[in-house]
């Protein structure tokens, strides 16, 4: 349990919010939301003690143990990954420490074994005889192979130090457990697992995350830092999101009179806690709902970006055609082969791969910027294509800024280009700002706004969501689902792709397997599949 009590955090003369005061309790997971820069991590910081709020206290139950998520990707490189998990558990592993150096005295005295029998008991009384096990089972949930176990951090990638990171904030099941973008870089099976695992998990968790999906999952509560304050509602993202929208709607019908408000807020409720038998957490944010006071639910303040893509022409019956392709990096490995298909018309397809490099190759080569290894496709002569590349960086290396960069992609004077970087919400000074200093998230939205330029009948994304805030996202999902042009993309945000594709094409290194549903269908048939294989084997 986590008490916060009258907390406040200022910068200067930035006040971020005051006046805090929540009681976190075993059980419940909190999924923090808020703006960019509205201090969801900094949050997380005061009640970690990393940053000395500006007023009040953070306290925990007695004895309780208090468990981060660590940010520094190159603190523990001298140490093996099995050790760097287990010294999230700082108690276990400093017993595990003094074990080991009395035991390594050539001078063993009396005393010496008499407090290695205490170290013992104390040692079994923390799970100290499985701590390996248990962290190796950690590892391979999040798909660190065994192998790995023993090397240095410093010799695994970037993407297999945040799981190893991840695993370390999981180990010995801490009391109190704070994750900042625990999905970061994680693909969609192992999202899955942290899924199960947190859906299983007894004690307090808070989480700073983008993955809408993820939160819904997962979360029994929702706080919500908006107004200056920090406020917390029962229920996941899509309850807060979709309350707060109906509340918006409410708030500018100058007509709706009170009675009606409420009627409507009741029946949202009544709605949406018959909905929720899909989530982890259903009997207890169940219950919350029932008691929801009506009057929280107010509108956010939050702005939402007009992504709006539309077409200046129909596509015909022919979209993309591909036969026998194969493609390959530079180190001889076989990303995808014999991969033929036919794009439909009205056809969303979602491309997946357990390896992602196998998207990125797909899409350079329909757009023209790479050649197959072997293979050919063919664009229907009515089709038109804007893409989001996965890496922009060669776009931004500019002394441009911002409006004649974007004039560069289409015709028009200085207020048809303002308006198409004021949909995706830069001020009328921010688009003075020089392209090479932009941060991920503009830069995603500059992109964004040059597509939009296109009137394509096709849209090619790779990774879309990447670098990109909630509401961003939000918007950029809800224009997709109402788009009548083609969509190919590939993406980690379960909600995106479940919301979005109509089809699913996996890429192997022999084919592809072709699938026309949506994606958590696809995922329930994967799963059966597999436990009539392991069936089978036994």
């Amino acid at each position: 349990m986590i008490t916060v009590s009258n907390l406040a955090i200022q910068f200067g003369k930035r006040v971020l919010y005051k006046d805090v005061n929540m009681k976190f309790t075993s059980g419940n997971i909190y999924g923090i939301i808020g703006a960019n820069g509205a201090g969801k991590s900094t949050l997380l910081k005061a009640i970690s003690g990393e940053l000395e709020p500006t007023k009040g206290t953070v306290e925990m139950g007695p004895g309780e143990r208090l468990s981060v998520l660590s940010q520094d990707h190159f603190k523990f490189d001298e140490f093996t990954v099995l050790d760097t998990v287990m010294m999230g558990h700082t108690v276990l592993w400093d017993v595990m420490k003094e074990r080991e150096t009395l035991y390594a005295k050539e001078d063993f005295s009396d005393e010496d074994g008499i407090k290695v029998a205490e170290l013992e008991d104390k040692f079994a009384s923390i799970g100290g005889y499985t701590a390996e096990s248990d962290a190796g089972e950690l590892l391979s949930g999040l798909g660190i192979k065994e192998h790995l176990h023993g090397k240095l951090m410093g010799e695994l990638s970037g993407k297999e130090k945040v799981r190893v990171m991840l695993a370390q904030a999981l180990f010995g099941e801490p009391d109190n457990l704070l994750l900042d973008e625990p999905t970061n870089d994680l693909d969609l099976e192992t999202v899955e697992w942290l899924e199960d695992y947190l859906g299983n998990f007894e004690n307090t968790v808070l989480v700073v995350s983008h993955d809408r999906h993820f939160l819904d999952q997962v979360c029994t509560h929702t706080i919500d830092i908006d107004f200056g304050k920090v406020t917390l509602f029962a229920g996941n993202y899509s309850f807060w999101y979709e309350s707060s929208q109906l509340a918006l709607r409410q708030a500018q019908n100058q007509k709706l009179k009170a009675e009606e408000k409420k009627k409507q807020l009741e029946e949202f409720i009544r709605r949406f806690s018959a909905n929720v038998a899909k989530s982890r957490q259903t009997t207890s944010r169940k219950k919350m709902l029932e008691k929801l006071n009506i009057e929280e639910i107010k509108p956010s303040t939050r702005r939402y970006p007009g992504i709006i893509f539309q077409m200046e022409r129909e596509p015909g019956n022919q979209i993309l055609e591909v036969n026998d392709m194969k493609a390959v990096t530079e180190d001889g490995t076989v990303l995808f082969d014999k991969l033929s298909f036919n794009v439909e018309k009205d056809e969303k397809v979602v491309f997946l791969s357990r390896d992602p490099r196998a998207m990125t190759a797909l899409f350079e080569i329909i757009n023209g910027h790479a050649e197959p290894a072997e293979g050919s496709y063919k664009w229907g002569v009515t089709i038109t294509t804007a893409y989001l590349p996965l890496d922009n960086t060669e776009f931004f290396k500019s002394e441009m800024n911002m409006l004649d960069w974007l004039s560069q992609y289409g015709q028009g004077n200085e207020v048809y280009f303002k308006a198409f970087l004021g949909r995706m919400l830069f001020k009328d000074e921010d688009v003075l700002k020089k392209v090479n200093v932009l941060s991920g998230g503009e830069k995603m939205r500059c992109m964004i706004a040059r597509m939009q330029l296109k009137n394509a009948n096709c849209l090619i994304l790779d990774t879309p969501t990447n670098h990109l805030d909630m509401e961003s996202i939000q918007a950029f999902n809800n224009n997709l689902k109402l788009f009548k042009g083609n969509v190919l993309f590939a993406s980690h945000d379960h909600e995106f792709i479940n919301t979005v594709a109509n089809r699913i094409i996996e890429l192997t290194p022999n084919g592809c397997i072709d699938k026309l549903m949506n994606y958590e269908d696809y995922i329930y048939d994967t799963h059966i599949k597999e436990l009539k294989e392991r069936l089978y084997a036994k």
